[in-house]
């Protein structure tokens, strides 16, 4: 996937954290695509946090209990620019062909 395009996903710091005071073991966050949850018998536990894609928060938005958190974004947003990420990510989609426009 294009989201980091040759900058190494452990340099960010981008995952989940759960609150587990506020957990109410509804198990929405075990719907994860990446897997970064672990579910005992205490409810989820985060297993994989350098699993998740950076600037996804699907597992925070759905949580019942808000138990999940994430840091701002606006770090992220920083690393990007800095790195000139937003154009390497542009470059690869465009080489990959998923900013080809189709005619209809």
């Amino acid at each position: 996937m294009a989201w980091l395009t040759g900058y190494e996903r452990e340099k960010i710091d981008w995952f989940p954290t759960i609150d587990p005071k506020k957990c109410v073991k509804c198990g929405m966050c075990m719907n994860c695509g990446k897997a970064v949850y672990d579910w005992t018998k205490d409810g989820s536990r985060v297993g994989r946090p350098y699993s998740c894609i950076v600037g996804c928060s699907t597992c925070a938005n759905l949580c019942m209990g808000k138990a999940i958190s994430f840091p701002d974004i606006e770090g992220v947003r920083k690393i990007y620019k800095k790195e000139h990420l937003w154009a390497k990510v542009k470059k690869q989609l465009t080489e990959e062909g998923k900013l080809k426009i189709e005619k209809k």
